[in-house]
């Protein structure tokens, strides 16, 4: 781990009388900082795939190029969020955070001076390693500064910030290619977003914040009670061990950590399933137009904001930090909404049905990744989110588009969606499994609570 990269703990300590307004407002600005800097990541991220009609008629490339190019992240986004959101557990959230903006940036501005495939190649792919520094330092924020009765309405806010940039993206773009020209395509496409990012890298240093200890507060516990459903014992990190220890220890022997991590690979097979395929599938098959089409993919993806916080509430408040019940019932209403997705053969039933599973298929998702901060040791958040991460990319996303595609092209598109039901059953098992994990955490930490106080 580069030093500069490690987090400092401050030389001062923060008063009695001012501890709970302190933290009260670095709280905010921590979570303020995560929201905006992963918004960023995803600007310099989907900016590339807007890019890719310009880069087919500049270079002359095929289709299975370009879907190449696009695979090549995805593939190095997957395996980069497991390996650097582990390596986040050792270093200053914000700083790490504000690194991987800034190097995304930098590699943005090397696509924008291109000119062959393999160099495009090679920068998507950097640019999907630099991509996995995001993820885990907005999670290890959320975990050290809020507490598990409001880690689903905090992280429900974190979890919107990638609708939000995945929503702008195309408005930065299009305003950029409209000021500068289509003759200047990769400024607009690439150096634009480059300098957005490294404007939202400042703001992450400037908002952000490390763990309250490191800022001068007592520890979480102690300022707003005990609530982890984690041990006390593996409560403090232990400084002499590395992030690979760590991972060994806390995650990879963690049944917990592999049921959540198996959740969120049928959840990103289902999402991937359907977003990946529903323009060539509404339009070939339920012979939608083009506006149609986009209408319906626009509220596949935004519907899913108020649901996420929604749910983000719920599990709060109804269901009192236990998140694998709302998504269990989540994911039966999805199975119920493909079903009219797929059987429908009305314009707006389609729509809305489409737009149902938009709206429900990242309420698990968020779930997952809440979940997953309550399962491990706050100081191995980063290498569970990594393992979560590293399996529904490689191995969900994968299944969506690849394994789906296989069973459409060879069966049909009633093989594809039957692929889908069972995934939704999987998925379900698993939630399952997670939640009894989780109840039994809780009997643990409630045994262990009451042996320290006799």
């Amino acid at each position: 781990m580069f030093e500069f990269l490690k987090a400092k703990t401050a030389n001062y300590t923060i008063p009695e009388e001012q501890i709970m307004p302190v933290y009260k407002s670095y709280r905010l600005k921590a979570l303020f900082s995560v929201f905006f800097g992963y918004l960023f990541y995803y600007i310099v991220r989907n900016n590339f795939a807007l890019s890719t009609p310009y880069l087919m008629q500049e270079l002359d490339l095929s289709k299975t190029q370009i879907g190449l190019l696009s695979s090549c992240m995805l593939i190095a986004y997957g395996i980069s969020k497991g390996v650097m959101s582990s390596l986040a557990d050792k270093a200053s959230p914000k700083i790490y955070m504000a690194t991987g903006l800034i190097l995304c940036a930098i590699i943005n501005v090397g696509l924008g001076f291109s000119f062959a495939f393999w160099m495009f190649a090679i920068f998507v792919i950097c640019n999907g390693i630099c991509q996995g520094m995001g993820v885990g330092p907005s999670f290890i924020t959320i975990a050290n500064w809020f507490p598990r009765r409001e880690r689903g309405i905090a992280g429900a806010i974190w979890n919107i910030s990638h609708n939000v940039g995945g929503g702008i993206v195309a408005p930065i773009i299009g305003c950029s290619l409209a000021l500068l020209g289509t003759e200047h395509w990769k400024l607009a496409c690439y150096i634009v977003p480059a300098i957005l990012a490294v404007f939202a890298a400042f703001v992450v240093l400037g908002f952000g914040k490390n763990s309250p200890v490191q800022e001068g507060l007592p520890e979480l516990k102690d300022i707003v009670g005990e609530d982890a459903i984690v041990t006390k014992k593996t409560q403090h990190a232990p400084e002499n061990m590395s992030a690979w220890q760590i991972f060994c220890t806390y995650v990879l022997k963690n049944k917990n950590a592999w049921y959540v991590s198996f959740v969120d690979v049928f959840v990103y097979m289902i999402r991937f399933g359907v977003i990946s395929w529903l323009p060539i599938y509404l339009l070939h098959e339920k012979g939608f137009s083009k506006g149609e089409m986009s209408v319906a993919f626009l509220f596949f993806e935004w519907a899913a904001i108020p649901s996420t916080l929604f749910a983000g509430y719920l599990t709060d408040k109804l269901f009192k930090g236990r998140r694998m019940p709302l998504a269990i019932i989540s994911m039966l209403l999805i199975f119920v909404c493909l079903v009219g997705y797929w059987q429908s053969d009305s314009l707006v039933m389609v729509t809305i049905s489409a737009a149902c599973v938009g709206c429900l298929i990242y309420v698990p998702q968020f779930l997952a990744s809440v979940q997953t901060m309550e399962i491990v040791p706050s100081f191995a958040v980063g290498s569970a989110v990594g393992l979560r991460g590293f399996c529904s990319y490689i191995f969900g996303a994968s299944l969506g588009t690849a394994l789906f595609g296989i069973f459409v092209d060879r069966l049909g598109w009633d093989a594809g969606f039957y692929l889908l039901m069972g995934a939704v059953i999987l998925c379900i098992v698993f939630c399952i499994l997670s939640h009894f994990g989780a109840l039994e955490l809780e009997r643990n930490s409630q045994k262990t609570s009451s042996n320290s106080a006799k």
